[in-house]
């Protein structure tokens, strides 16, 4: 028990001294702040050294220190998982010191902290559309950094997970049978999204959605219906020519074809 509690006391007071080394108190100079802010910083302590340099900013603000803290603020909050404050911060920086060597950093991770924001596909994607806006915007600031390839990718990747999520709300309409409102959002993928793995696919089930469509519509409007398939087919033909789901898009059009028939067939007699 005597060694045990020894070793406690002796973990407390290694644990005050190093708070100790860390703490910003009163009547610390800005200097002496801002390197126990940097000490916190490189031990890892994002959330401890996010309010040391808010701290640091408040007392030292017009400084050169402030400069580097509003900085690393934002990377505090960045390394901490705090997307929406690190967001701020990074703009932040940016506005306040236009011409800072660190200024491209900043707007480049200021679209970052959206990027990590952005959901799966299925849930509200607004973070990922202000993550896309960012990262054209610094595309078109430096379009030829290293960087910039970098957001391309992250650019595509976000529009991949855009068109899935118009590609699904298709399937749904799909399934429950309205038929109109599935060919729409098919259509959504393939006009907004043409570069995504997702737009041929679409145009072929877009084939079949407007079969359905004339499939279950009165008699006077089935042949706009599936002339409409028909439509579709022909621009598969000419956007995906060699598209993996060819097969089942000529299944489609053959359906289309055999309906469209029939109904020439009947409002001609």
């Amino acid at each position: 028990m005597r060694k045990a509690l020894f070793y406690i006391i002796i973990l407390a007071a290694f644990s005050a001294a190093c708070s100790s080394k860390t703490t910003i108190r009163p009547g610390d100079s800005l200097e002496v702040a801002f390197e126990k802010s940097m000490m916190v910083f490189e031990q890892g302590n994002y959330t401890q050294a996010a309010r040391n340099f808010e701290l640091v900013l408040s007392i030292g603000r017009g400084t050169d220190i402030a400069r580097q803290a509003q900085f690393l603020l934002a990377e505090s909050y960045f390394n901490s998982r705090q997307f929406v404050l690190s967001a701020a911060e990074y703009r932040r920086y940016y506005t306040n010191f236009p011409r800072s060597d660190r200024r491209m950093d900043a707007e480049f991770r200021e679209a970052l902290s959206y990027y990590r924001l952005s959901p799966r596909f299925k849930l509200d994607q607004q973070d990922t559309y202000r993550a896309i806006e960012r990262f054209q915007l610094f595309i078109q600031r430096y379009p030829d950094t290293e960087l910039a390839s970098e957001a391309r990718e992250y650019i595509a990747e976000m529009r991949e997970k855009l068109a899935q999520k118009e590609f699904h709300a298709a399937e749904l309409y799909l399934r429950l049978n309205r038929y109109r409102a599935a060919a729409l959002y098919y259509d959504i993928v393939i006009d907004r999204f043409p570069e995504t793995s997702w737009a041929e696919k679409a145009l072929m089930r877009q084939i079949l959605a407007y079969t359905l469509f004339a499939e279950n519509s009165v008699e006077e409007r089935q042949q706009e219906r599936f002339e409409k398939a028909v439509a579709s087919y022909q621009k598969y033909l000419q956007l995906f020519p060699r598209g993996q789901n060819r097969e089942l898009a000529e299944e489609h059009y053959n359906r289309a074809l055999d309906g469209l028939a029939d109904v020439v067939q009947i409002s001609s007699r």
